[in-house]
């Protein structure tokens, strides 16, 4: 579905990414880890068609992204981010109803009546209660879940997340990551998500892609990309990895130098 092949990325001269190329398979849930400064938000802005890459070619379904034109693209995909939705003067309903822009005509009129699907995701992510409350009044992880709504009303292919739960607190965070999980498995929805915690991305990605200096480090299963080795060669730290009791996937413990 989605195609990178050696994609490389400047700024002013400097180089962010390198050579980069990989394949992601449609219904699959692929994160991308690295540290900061590594190039992963430039990453996904290449593949949502913000920037172009400097050289070799990123696709959506075998044609290049930048022939895509911006309409096309907003029917394609969406894109959720750190905070995506400032605190204005819209209510919740009203913000999940702007999900419908790409399939508006130029009066504003949707192609179908979607009352019902904005009903449906309301009610799914537990909105109701707030649903004529204006975003001021929420909280940072209740406006998360209202652009949620809004990336969902628009009904991407594609879901581009860029750190979306990075100040949410535990709570939160699961719950974000379970209604999108659960998004990805029933609608069999594409998701590539730039991911902080590398606990969070272990537990809810099929595949990671580490991304580091700007080049692929790894990518393959947590399994076989989360390894001691290669955190400390990445992130300059050295973890213990244990395997998590339920799914089995590895989590990260960080360990001070100054305890050892």
């Amino acid at each position: 579905m989605i195609s990178f092949s050696d994609v490389r990325k400047s700024f002013g001269g400097r180089p962010v990414l390198n050579s980069v190329s990989f394949n992601v398979r449609q219904g699959e849930m692929l994160g991308i880890i690295g540290p900061n400064g590594g190039g992963k938000s430039t990453l996904l802005r290449i593949m949502s068609g913000v920037d172009a890459p400097t050289a070799g070619e990123a696709y959506l379904e075998g044609k290049p992204v930048e022939r895509y034109s911006r309409k096309e693209l907003a029917r394609f995909l969406a894109v959720l981010q750190q905070d995506a939705l400032p605190p204005v003067g819209f209510t919740v309903r009203e913000v999940i109803e702007m999900g419908r822009y790409p399939f508006q005509n130029w009066l504003g009129d949707d192609e179908r009546d979607a009352a019902d699907s904005i009903d449906r995701i309301i009610e799914q992510l537990g909105l109701n209660a707030l649903s004529d409350r204006t975003l001021e009044h929420l909280s940072g992880g209740e406006r998360q879940r209202v652009a949620l709504g809004k990336a969902m009303a628009q009904e991407p292919k594609l879901l581009l997340l860029d750190e979306p739960t990075t100040y949410l607190d535990i709570g939160y965070q699961v719950q974000m990551m379970d209604y999108i999980r659960g998004w990805q498995k029933e609608t069999e929805l594409t998701v590539i998500a730039v991911l902080h915690d590398l606990n969070v991305a272990a537990q809810y990605c099929d595949r990671l892609l580490v991304l580091h200096d700007g080049g692929v480090a790894a990518l393959g299963a947590p399994g076989d990309v989360l390894d001691a080795p290669l955190i400390t060669r990445v992130y300059g730290t050295e973890p213990l990895i244990v395997p998590h009791p339920v799914s089995g996937v590895p989590q990260i413990l960080l360990q001070s130098r100054l305890m050892a």
